[in-house]
Protein backbone atom coordinates (compact mmCIF):
# COMPACT_ATOMS: atom_id res chain seq x y z
CA UNK A 1 0.00 0.00 0.00
CA UNK A 2 1.43 3.74 -0.91
CA UNK A 3 0.01 7.08 -0.52
CA UNK A 4 -0.26 9.37 -3.42
CA UNK A 5 -1.84 13.06 -2.64
CA UNK A 6 -2.69 12.11 0.56
CA UNK A 7 -5.17 9.11 -1.49
CA UNK A 8 -4.62 5.27 -0.83
CA UNK A 9 -3.03 2.92 -3.48
CA UNK A 10 -3.34 -0.32 -3.85
CA UNK A 11 -0.31 -1.79 -5.62
CA UNK A 12 -2.06 -5.01 -7.03
CA UNK A 13 -0.65 -6.81 -9.80
CA UNK A 14 -3.87 -8.74 -11.89
CA UNK A 15 -1.69 -10.35 -15.18
CA UNK A 16 -4.15 -10.78 -17.93
CA UNK A 17 -7.82 -9.61 -18.48
CA UNK A 18 -9.04 -13.74 -18.17
CA UNK A 19 -6.61 -14.49 -15.31
CA UNK A 20 -8.41 -11.16 -13.72
CA UNK A 21 -11.70 -12.44 -14.31
CA UNK A 22 -11.02 -15.82 -12.42
CA UNK A 23 -9.93 -13.87 -9.67
CA UNK A 24 -12.40 -11.64 -9.02
CA UNK A 25 -14.98 -14.08 -9.50
CA UNK A 26 -15.71 -14.77 -6.22
CA UNK A 27 -15.57 -11.47 -5.06
CA UNK A 28 -19.04 -10.63 -7.58
CA UNK A 29 -20.86 -13.02 -6.62
CA UNK A 30 -21.19 -12.12 -2.91
CA UNK A 31 -24.08 -10.25 -1.67
CA UNK A 32 -24.21 -7.38 -0.03
CA UNK A 33 -26.22 -5.60 2.81
CA UNK A 34 -27.04 -2.69 0.31
CA UNK A 35 -27.55 -2.23 -3.68
CA UNK A 36 -25.19 0.14 -5.59
CA UNK A 37 -25.77 -0.19 -9.08
CA UNK A 38 -23.17 1.54 -11.69
CA UNK A 39 -24.99 4.64 -13.62
CA UNK A 40 -23.35 3.88 -16.50
CA UNK A 41 -24.04 -0.43 -17.11
CA UNK A 42 -26.78 0.21 -14.47
CA UNK A 43 -24.77 -3.43 -13.02
CA UNK A 44 -24.20 -3.94 -8.83
CA UNK A 45 -20.80 -2.57 -8.19
CA UNK A 46 -19.04 -4.51 -6.74
CA UNK A 47 -14.78 -3.71 -7.26
CA UNK A 48 -13.13 -0.82 -6.59
CA UNK A 49 -10.63 1.31 -8.64
CA UNK A 50 -7.85 2.37 -6.46
CA UNK A 51 -6.57 4.92 -8.85
CA UNK A 52 -9.94 7.03 -9.41
CA UNK A 53 -11.22 5.92 -6.29
CA UNK A 54 -14.44 5.08 -7.89
CA UNK A 55 -16.56 1.81 -7.35
CA UNK A 56 -16.64 -0.43 -10.38
CA UNK A 57 -19.03 -2.96 -12.11
CA UNK A 58 -18.03 -6.10 -14.16
CA UNK A 59 -17.96 -4.14 -17.31
CA UNK A 60 -16.00 -1.23 -16.09
CA UNK A 61 -13.73 -3.82 -15.31
CA UNK A 62 -13.21 -4.70 -18.25
CA UNK A 63 -13.72 -1.72 -19.97
CA UNK A 64 -10.17 0.30 -21.35
CA UNK A 65 -10.63 3.35 -19.06
CA UNK A 66 -9.45 0.67 -16.22
CA UNK A 67 -7.24 -1.50 -18.43
CA UNK A 68 -4.09 -0.75 -16.25
CA UNK A 69 -5.56 0.66 -12.87
CA UNK A 70 -5.07 -0.95 -9.94
CA UNK A 71 -8.25 -2.73 -8.69
CA UNK A 72 -9.41 -4.63 -5.81
CA UNK A 73 -12.34 -6.13 -3.92
CA UNK A 74 -14.38 -4.01 -2.02
CA UNK A 75 -14.26 -5.59 1.02
CA UNK A 76 -10.29 -5.50 0.93
CA UNK A 77 -10.77 -1.43 -0.23
CA UNK A 78 -13.51 -0.57 2.29
CA UNK A 79 -11.53 -1.64 5.24
CA UNK A 80 -8.47 0.28 4.24
CA UNK A 81 -11.01 2.96 3.81
CA UNK A 82 -12.64 2.71 7.38
CA UNK A 83 -9.77 3.31 8.94
CA UNK A 84 -8.63 5.48 7.30
CA UNK A 85 -11.35 7.67 7.67
CA UNK A 86 -11.38 6.80 11.06
CA UNK A 87 -8.04 8.56 11.84
CA UNK A 88 -9.45 11.51 10.15
CA UNK A 89 -12.33 11.33 11.85
CA UNK A 90 -10.29 11.90 15.08
CA UNK A 91 -8.21 14.29 14.12
CA UNK A 92 -11.03 16.32 12.60
CA UNK A 93 -12.20 16.38 16.08
CA UNK A 94 -9.38 17.40 17.67
CA UNK A 95 -9.55 20.58 15.70
CA UNK A 96 -13.13 21.22 16.10
CA UNK A 97 -12.60 21.66 19.51
CA UNK A 98 -9.42 24.02 18.77
CA UNK A 99 -11.57 25.46 16.82
CA UNK A 100 -14.31 25.80 19.23
CA UNK A 101 -11.68 27.47 21.69
CA UNK A 102 -10.14 29.71 19.76
CA UNK A 103 -13.65 30.85 19.00
CA UNK A 104 -14.49 31.62 22.42
CA UNK A 105 -11.35 33.34 22.77
CA UNK A 106 -12.20 35.87 19.82
CA UNK A 107 -15.53 36.61 21.42
CA UNK A 108 -13.94 37.33 24.82
CA UNK A 109 -11.48 39.45 23.83
CA UNK A 110 -14.33 41.91 21.72
CA UNK A 111 -15.94 42.33 25.53
CA UNK A 112 -12.27 43.28 26.59
CA UNK A 113 -10.88 45.22 24.03
CA UNK A 114 -14.46 46.99 24.72
CA UNK A 115 -13.62 47.71 28.24
CA UNK A 116 -10.04 48.63 27.37
CA UNK A 117 -11.00 51.39 25.18
CA UNK A 118 -13.27 53.04 28.12
CA UNK A 119 -10.34 52.50 30.21
CA UNK A 120 -8.01 54.10 28.38
CA UNK A 121 -10.39 57.20 26.99
CA UNK A 122 -10.69 57.45 30.96
CA UNK A 123 -7.12 57.83 31.43
CA UNK A 124 -6.60 60.07 28.88
CA UNK A 125 -9.19 62.32 29.55
CA UNK A 126 -8.12 62.47 33.25
CA UNK A 127 -4.88 63.05 32.15
CA UNK A 128 -5.13 66.02 29.88
CA UNK A 129 -7.44 67.41 32.69
CA UNK A 130 -4.33 67.36 35.11
CA UNK A 131 -2.26 68.90 32.74
CA UNK A 132 -4.42 71.64 32.69
CA UNK A 133 -4.44 72.04 36.19
CA UNK A 134 -0.74 71.80 36.48
CA UNK A 135 -0.41 74.36 33.78
CA UNK A 136 -2.94 76.69 35.72
CA UNK A 137 -0.52 76.20 38.85
CA UNK A 138 2.66 76.68 37.32
CA UNK A 139 1.66 79.86 35.07
CA UNK A 140 0.04 81.43 39.42
CA UNK A 141 3.49 80.49 40.48
CA UNK A 142 5.70 82.39 37.96
CA UNK A 143 3.25 85.42 38.27
CA UNK A 144 3.63 85.77 42.04
CA UNK A 145 7.50 85.95 41.51
CA UNK A 146 7.43 88.04 38.60
CA UNK A 147 6.52 90.30 41.99
CA UNK A 148 4.30 92.98 39.49
CA UNK A 149 0.67 93.20 39.20
CA UNK A 150 -0.77 95.48 36.68
CA UNK A 151 -3.58 94.78 33.95
CA UNK A 152 -1.40 94.11 31.14
CA UNK A 153 -0.07 91.34 33.05
CA UNK A 154 -3.39 90.06 33.92
CA UNK A 155 -4.70 90.19 30.10
CA UNK A 156 -1.07 88.02 29.17
CA UNK A 157 -1.84 85.28 31.98
CA UNK A 158 -5.33 84.78 31.04
CA UNK A 159 -4.88 84.97 27.13
CA UNK A 160 -1.88 82.35 28.22
CA UNK A 161 -4.52 79.95 30.00
CA UNK A 162 -7.45 80.06 27.29
CA UNK A 163 -4.50 79.45 24.53
CA UNK A 164 -3.06 76.74 26.63
CA UNK A 165 -6.76 75.27 26.91
CA UNK A 166 -7.27 75.34 23.64
CA UNK A 167 -4.08 73.35 22.43
CA UNK A 168 -4.74 70.51 25.70
CA UNK A 169 -7.95 70.65 24.13
CA UNK A 170 -6.88 69.49 20.40
CA UNK A 171 -4.10 67.47 21.93
CA UNK A 172 -6.93 65.24 24.03
CA UNK A 173 -9.27 64.98 21.09
CA UNK A 174 -6.51 63.58 18.16
CA UNK A 175 -5.33 61.32 21.10
CA UNK A 176 -8.80 59.97 21.53
CA UNK A 177 -9.50 60.26 18.18
CA UNK A 178 -6.63 58.12 17.28
CA UNK A 179 -7.94 55.40 20.07
CA UNK A 180 -11.08 55.42 18.44
CA UNK A 181 -9.59 54.66 14.96
CA UNK A 182 -7.76 51.62 16.84
CA UNK A 183 -10.53 50.28 18.57
CA UNK A 184 -12.10 50.02 15.65
CA UNK A 185 -9.67 48.41 13.73
CA UNK A 186 -9.29 45.60 16.25
CA UNK A 187 -13.01 45.04 16.46
CA UNK A 188 -13.01 44.76 12.67
CA UNK A 189 -10.19 42.39 12.95
CA UNK A 190 -12.18 40.15 15.71
CA UNK A 191 -15.36 39.95 13.93
CA UNK A 192 -13.89 39.02 10.12
CA UNK A 193 -11.84 36.19 12.72
CA UNK A 194 -15.00 35.07 14.74
CA UNK A 195 -16.74 34.73 11.26
CA UNK A 196 -14.13 32.95 9.71
CA UNK A 197 -13.94 30.55 12.71
CA UNK A 198 -17.28 30.13 12.51
CA UNK A 199 -17.27 29.29 9.26
CA UNK A 200 -14.72 26.47 9.56
CA UNK A 201 -16.07 25.13 12.55
CA UNK A 202 -19.47 24.55 10.75
CA UNK A 203 -17.42 22.59 7.78
CA UNK A 204 -15.54 20.89 10.27
CA UNK A 205 -19.19 19.66 11.84
CA UNK A 206 -20.45 18.73 8.82
CA UNK A 207 -17.48 16.74 7.50
CA UNK A 208 -17.15 14.74 11.43
CA UNK A 209 -20.82 13.85 10.56
CA UNK A 210 -20.31 12.74 6.69
CA UNK A 211 -16.89 10.86 7.77
CA UNK A 212 -19.29 9.37 10.75
CA UNK A 213 -21.92 8.03 8.98
CA UNK A 214 -19.06 6.34 6.24
CA UNK A 215 -17.23 4.51 9.42
CA UNK A 216 -20.99 3.02 10.47
CA UNK A 217 -22.16 2.16 6.80
CA UNK A 218 -21.93 -1.17 5.28
CA UNK A 219 -19.44 -1.35 2.52
CA UNK A 220 -20.02 -0.12 -0.54
CA UNK A 221 -21.40 3.17 1.03
CA UNK A 222 -17.33 3.56 3.14
CA UNK A 223 -16.34 3.69 -0.65
CA UNK A 224 -18.48 6.23 -2.50
CA UNK A 225 -16.90 8.99 -2.87
CA UNK A 226 -14.07 8.13 -1.04
CA UNK A 227 -12.06 10.34 -3.04
CA UNK A 228 -14.07 13.20 -2.61
CA UNK A 229 -14.05 13.14 0.83
CA UNK A 230 -10.49 12.36 1.56
CA UNK A 231 -9.61 15.82 -0.35
CA UNK A 232 -12.34 17.61 1.53
CA UNK A 233 -10.66 16.20 4.89
CA UNK A 234 -7.34 17.06 3.91
CA UNK A 235 -8.38 20.44 3.23
CA UNK A 236 -9.94 21.18 6.46
CA UNK A 237 -7.11 19.80 8.23
CA UNK A 238 -4.36 21.47 6.32
CA UNK A 239 -6.36 25.05 6.86
CA UNK A 240 -4.64 27.09 10.00
CA UNK A 241 -6.46 28.24 12.90
CA UNK A 242 -4.94 31.60 14.04
CA UNK A 243 -6.19 34.70 16.45
CA UNK A 244 -6.37 38.03 15.16
CA UNK A 245 -3.42 39.92 15.37
CA UNK A 246 -4.76 42.87 16.77
CA UNK A 247 -3.27 46.15 18.32
CA UNK A 248 -1.75 46.86 21.73
CA UNK A 249 -4.22 50.61 22.76
CA UNK A 250 -1.30 51.60 24.87
CA UNK A 251 0.17 52.22 21.99
CA UNK A 252 -1.82 55.48 21.90
CA UNK A 253 0.17 56.93 24.04
CA UNK A 254 0.07 60.37 25.89
CA UNK A 255 3.12 62.36 24.59
CA UNK A 256 4.74 65.16 26.99
CA UNK A 257 5.20 65.92 30.40
CA UNK A 258 4.02 69.10 32.54
CA UNK A 259 7.21 70.89 33.52
CA UNK A 260 5.76 71.64 36.94
CA UNK A 261 6.16 68.10 38.19
CA UNK A 262 9.71 69.43 38.49
CA UNK A 263 8.69 72.03 40.99
CA UNK A 264 6.18 68.90 42.71
CA UNK A 265 9.20 66.84 42.61
CA UNK A 266 10.38 65.37 46.12
CA UNK A 267 13.31 64.10 47.94
CA UNK A 268 12.04 61.21 48.75
CA UNK A 269 13.56 58.53 51.39
CA UNK A 270 13.10 55.07 52.27
CA UNK A 271 12.43 53.89 56.06
CA UNK A 272 14.47 50.92 56.98
CA UNK A 273 12.56 50.06 59.77
CA UNK A 274 9.78 48.60 56.54
CA UNK A 275 12.47 47.14 54.54
CA UNK A 276 12.67 43.90 54.05
CA UNK A 277 15.31 41.37 55.37
CA UNK A 278 16.46 40.35 51.38
CA UNK A 279 16.92 44.71 50.88
CA UNK A 280 19.84 46.25 51.52
CA UNK A 281 19.54 50.24 51.72
CA UNK A 282 22.08 52.21 51.02
CA UNK A 283 23.65 55.08 53.92
CA UNK A 284 21.59 57.80 52.09
CA UNK A 285 18.90 55.88 52.00
CA UNK A 286 17.80 56.28 48.28
CA UNK A 287 18.64 53.23 46.80
CA UNK A 288 17.77 49.53 47.29
CA UNK A 289 19.29 46.35 45.96
CA UNK A 290 18.37 42.27 46.51
CA UNK A 291 20.64 39.97 48.09
CA UNK A 292 20.39 36.18 48.25
CA UNK A 293 20.52 35.62 51.87
CA UNK A 294 18.47 37.77 54.32
CA UNK A 295 19.88 39.74 56.89
CA UNK A 296 19.93 39.87 60.49
CA UNK A 297 17.39 42.79 61.14
CA UNK A 298 15.82 44.39 64.22
CA UNK A 299 11.84 43.36 64.53
CA UNK A 300 9.84 46.06 63.36
CA UNK A 301 5.75 45.68 63.37
CA UNK A 302 6.39 47.64 60.04
CA UNK A 303 8.43 45.75 57.86
CA UNK A 304 7.27 43.65 55.10
CA UNK A 305 7.49 40.17 55.75
CA UNK A 306 6.91 38.63 52.28
CA UNK A 307 7.86 40.47 49.77
CA UNK A 308 11.06 42.34 49.13
CA UNK A 309 9.09 46.17 49.94
CA UNK A 310 10.34 49.09 51.36
CA UNK A 311 8.08 52.44 51.90
CA UNK A 312 9.43 55.68 51.86
CA UNK A 313 9.81 58.02 54.50
CA UNK A 314 7.81 60.85 53.68
CA UNK A 315 3.85 60.86 54.63
CA UNK A 316 0.71 62.66 52.05
CA UNK A 317 -2.13 63.69 53.37
CA UNK A 318 -2.95 66.53 50.96
CA UNK A 319 -1.41 68.09 48.22
CA UNK A 320 0.65 67.30 45.01
CA UNK A 321 3.61 65.57 44.90
CA UNK A 322 6.40 63.99 42.16
CA UNK A 323 9.19 61.75 42.40
CA UNK A 324 11.57 59.71 40.21
CA UNK A 325 13.12 56.36 40.69
CA UNK A 326 15.83 54.70 38.52
CA UNK A 327 14.77 51.23 37.48
CA UNK A 328 17.38 50.61 34.96
CA UNK A 329 19.03 47.69 37.09
CA UNK A 330 15.75 46.62 37.61
CA UNK A 331 14.16 43.39 35.97
CA UNK A 332 10.73 43.74 38.06
CA UNK A 333 9.75 45.75 40.40
CA UNK A 334 6.61 47.92 41.79
CA UNK A 335 6.15 51.48 42.37
CA UNK A 336 3.14 53.49 43.31
CA UNK A 337 1.44 54.70 46.87
CA UNK A 338 0.41 52.75 49.80
CA UNK A 339 -1.84 53.87 52.71
CA UNK A 340 -0.16 54.16 56.27
CA UNK A 341 -1.54 51.55 57.55
CA UNK A 342 -1.72 48.89 54.81
CA UNK A 343 -0.75 44.83 55.53
CA UNK A 344 2.68 44.34 55.76
CA UNK A 345 2.20 40.11 55.12
CA UNK A 346 1.43 40.14 51.23
CA UNK A 347 2.80 40.98 48.13
CA UNK A 348 -0.66 42.57 47.33
CA UNK A 349 -2.93 44.08 49.55
CA UNK A 350 -6.24 41.98 50.80
CA UNK A 351 -8.71 45.31 50.11
CA UNK A 352 -8.50 47.38 46.44
CA UNK A 353 -8.18 50.56 48.17
CA UNK A 354 -5.43 50.62 50.43
CA UNK A 355 -2.60 50.56 47.38
CA UNK A 356 -2.06 51.44 43.73
CA UNK A 357 0.86 49.83 41.92
CA UNK A 358 2.52 49.91 38.41
CA UNK A 359 4.41 46.53 37.85
CA UNK A 360 7.16 46.47 35.27
CA UNK A 361 8.51 43.10 34.05
CA UNK A 362 11.33 43.07 31.70
CA UNK A 363 11.12 39.91 29.29
CA UNK A 364 14.06 39.67 26.77
CA UNK A 365 13.98 43.23 25.38
CA UNK A 366 9.91 43.79 26.39
CA UNK A 367 8.85 45.49 29.00
CA UNK A 368 4.97 44.47 30.30
CA UNK A 369 3.47 46.59 32.45
CA UNK A 370 0.74 45.75 35.27
CA UNK A 371 -1.43 47.89 37.04
CA UNK A 372 -2.77 47.39 40.63
CA UNK A 373 -6.08 48.17 41.42
CA UNK A 374 -7.22 45.65 39.68
CA UNK A 375 -4.82 43.41 38.83
CA UNK A 376 -4.51 44.18 34.47
CA UNK A 377 -1.63 44.34 32.35
CA UNK A 378 -1.74 47.86 31.00
CA UNK A 379 0.98 48.47 27.97
CA UNK A 380 4.23 46.52 26.20
CA UNK A 381 6.84 48.13 25.23
CA UNK A 382 9.76 47.20 23.52
CA UNK A 383 12.32 49.20 25.10
CA UNK A 384 14.42 49.47 28.07
CA UNK A 385 12.76 51.65 31.00
CA UNK A 386 15.58 54.05 32.61
CA UNK A 387 13.36 56.19 35.04
CA UNK A 388 9.64 55.99 36.23
CA UNK A 389 7.84 59.36 37.42
CA UNK A 390 4.66 59.08 40.24
CA UNK A 391 3.06 62.06 40.58
CA UNK A 392 0.28 61.95 43.12
CA UNK A 393 -2.67 64.57 43.63
CA UNK A 394 -3.75 63.64 47.14
CA UNK A 395 -7.54 66.13 46.99
CA UNK A 396 -8.69 64.18 43.40
CA UNK A 397 -7.24 60.39 44.13
CA UNK A 398 -5.39 60.65 40.84
CA UNK A 399 -1.96 58.70 40.60
CA UNK A 400 -0.12 58.64 37.12
CA UNK A 401 2.89 57.15 36.19
CA UNK A 402 5.66 58.58 33.34
CA UNK A 403 7.95 56.78 31.69
CA UNK A 404 10.85 60.07 32.22
CA UNK A 405 12.66 59.20 29.46
CA UNK A 406 10.40 59.41 26.74
CA UNK A 407 8.22 61.86 28.24
CA UNK A 408 5.05 60.22 28.06
CA UNK A 409 2.40 58.44 30.23
CA UNK A 410 2.13 54.94 31.27
CA UNK A 411 -0.73 54.49 33.01
CA UNK A 412 -2.81 56.48 35.46
CA UNK A 413 -5.31 55.79 38.01
CA UNK A 414 -8.30 58.63 38.88
CA UNK A 415 -11.11 59.21 41.50
CA UNK A 416 -9.39 56.86 44.45
CA UNK A 417 -10.39 57.00 47.78
CA UNK A 418 -7.71 56.01 50.35
CA UNK A 419 -8.55 56.48 54.30
CA UNK A 420 -5.55 57.85 55.74
CA UNK A 421 -2.00 58.98 55.25
CA UNK A 422 0.00 57.90 51.70
CA UNK A 423 3.72 57.04 51.70
CA UNK A 424 5.73 55.88 48.24
CA UNK A 425 6.33 52.47 47.93
CA UNK A 426 9.23 50.37 46.62
CA UNK A 427 9.56 46.70 45.55
CA UNK A 428 11.86 44.04 44.01
CA UNK A 429 11.61 40.43 43.22
CA UNK A 430 12.86 38.31 45.96
CA UNK A 431 15.14 35.79 44.73
CA UNK A 432 14.12 31.91 44.46
CA UNK A 433 17.67 30.22 44.25
CA UNK A 434 19.51 32.45 41.92
CA UNK A 435 22.03 34.63 42.19
CA UNK A 436 19.81 38.60 41.79
CA UNK A 437 21.56 42.13 41.80
CA UNK A 438 18.33 44.01 41.28
CA UNK A 439 18.62 47.88 42.56
CA UNK A 440 16.30 50.57 42.57
CA UNK A 441 17.30 54.70 43.23
CA UNK A 442 15.47 57.54 44.07
CA UNK A 443 16.52 60.36 41.94
CA UNK A 444 17.22 63.94 43.57
CA UNK A 445 15.16 66.66 42.53
CA UNK A 446 16.35 69.79 40.49
CA UNK A 447 18.12 72.10 42.95
CA UNK A 448 16.07 74.96 41.13
CA UNK A 449 13.13 75.05 38.56
CA UNK A 450 12.08 78.27 38.98
CA UNK A 451 14.08 79.73 36.21
CA UNK A 452 11.94 79.02 33.27
CA UNK A 453 9.64 80.70 31.26
CA UNK A 454 6.25 79.88 30.61
CA UNK A 455 4.36 78.75 27.41
CA UNK A 456 1.49 76.76 26.02
CA UNK A 457 4.32 74.91 23.89
CA UNK A 458 7.42 74.61 26.31
CA UNK A 459 4.78 73.67 29.36
CA UNK A 460 3.98 69.86 27.97
CA UNK A 461 7.80 69.74 26.46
Amino acid sequence: MSVQGGIPRQKVHLGTPARMSRRLSSQLQRKFPEDLYCEKHLELVQLFCVDDQILLCGQCFHSQEHENHSVCGVQEAAGVYRKLFQEILNTLKEKLEVAKSILADEQERMVMIQGEEQDFKEMIESEYRIRFRLMVEEMNFQSLQDCVFNPKLREDHLNQVLAFATELKGQSQETLQRLNDLGKENMNKLKESEGRLSGHICSLQKMTVELEKKCGKYTLMVLQNAGSSLIRSESLLLQCLEQAQITDLSLCQVTGMSRMLKVLQRAVTLDPKTANPFLVLSEDLRSMHLRNVQQDVPRSPERFVFSATVLGVESFTSGRHYWEVDVEKATKWQLGVSEDSASRHGDLPTASGNKALLMGSLMGTNYTFWAFPPLKRVSLRGEQMHKVGVFLDCESGHISFYDVANRSLIYNFSSLTFQGALRPIFSLCIPSGVTNSDSLSICLPPVSSCDVTVSPQSSLA
